[in-house]
């Protein structure tokens, strides 16, 4: 055998999941591999001086300039040689590439860089698991198993209400979404707003992490969750707003018995926002996408809060 036991080993290992990447192409969900892990692979397993990459045939076979934009399509064909030994072991790949720019050169170089990775990964492909073969199966039995993961399922998903209490139950990630999109727009307060954030952020770490029915649903939801929140601070700040809050202050003795009932960041919650701007809410909504995925619910809303004193 021309590879060496470790290298065969190495050969016939699962596809590590890390780094599978989907996009979704002609309404369906593709899996793949980018071109620099299929590269750091091939030096891993067969050193870096025991293959070559040759490029045999590149073509552009489409090109189009329209509205200022600059569009190409290219194919290559490539050879891929490893040295095992004595033993050298020859594939070839092809792949194509479509890439648009604002200059024709830009446009091209794009095309003809993208059809030479993707004929590259086809070719190295055909040594097995570690370049992405794994996925040609529909039932990806070559992928590692990742351990601690709980089952993708498809629902049912429960909305939760501001409390903690549940709203109701949707079949689907879609109708989920969409409902809680429609509670964080009929949100009264900011507080309420942030609560209802906080009560459904695990779920929303479930489909971001393991739903392929709704790519990138988290950094679409913080977007509507910042304008949900601007629009409450501005509300805040108009006239009307205004005056109802002056007749709450002449009432003493009722705005003392609220301020020992209500929770400390709703008994603040009037104060601030009367001061507020959507300008002074910008700088927490703006770390909070960075925070959604990597901090516990609990440290979420007490970044994402606007107390007293203000931003804490």
């Amino acid at each position: 055998m021309a590879f060496t036991d470790t290298q065969v080993r190495l050969l016939k290992a699962k596809l590590d999941p890390r780094y599978i990447r989907t996009r979704h192409s002609n309404g369906s969900t593709l899996s793949y591999v980018e071109g620099w892990h299929a590269i750091a692979e091939a030096n891993r397993i067969f050193g870096y001086e025991a293959w070559d990459r040759r490029t045999v045939s590149a073509s552009c076979v489409w090109t189009e300039a329209k509205g200022g934009r600059y569009r190409a399509v290219y194919t290559a064909k490539i050879r891929i040689t490893v040295r095992a030994g004595e033993v050298k072991v020859v594939r070839e790949g092809s792949g194509s590439c479509e890439a648009s720019a604002a200059t024709a050169g830009q446009a091209h170089e794009l095309a003809l860089k993208g059809a030479e990775t993707d004929a590259t990964k086809r070719a190295l492909a055909t040594f097995g698991n570690p370049f992405g073969l794994a996925l040609y199966d529909r039932e990806q039995n070559g992928v590692r198993k990742q351990r601690g993961v709980p089952a993708i399922h498809s629902g049912p998903w429960v909305l939760r209400s501001a409390a903690g209490a549940t709203v109701s139950s949707h079949d689907t990630a879609t109708a989920f979404i969409a409902a809680l999109r429609r509670a964080m727009t009929e949100a009264k307060d900011i507080g309420v707003l942030y609560d209802l954030w906080e009560q459904n952020i695990e779920t929303l770490r479930t489909l971001h992490r393991y739903s392929k029915e709704e790519p990138r649903i988290v950094p679409r939801l913080v977007a509507h969750l910042r304008s949900c929140a601007i629009g409450l601070v501005k509300q805040a700040n108009s006239p009307q707003a205004l005056e109802e809050t002056n007749v709450a202050r002449s009432d003493a003795p009722v705005a003392a018995n609220n301020r020992q009932e209500r929770p400390r960041h709703q008994r603040t919650e009037a104060n601030s926002l009367q001061r507020a701007s959507p300008l002074r809410c910008e700088p927490t909504l703006r770390h909070l996408r960075t925070i959604t995925l990597s901090c516990p619910p609990r440290a979420i809303c007490a970044t994402t809060r606007i107390g007293h004193q203000g931003q804490r």
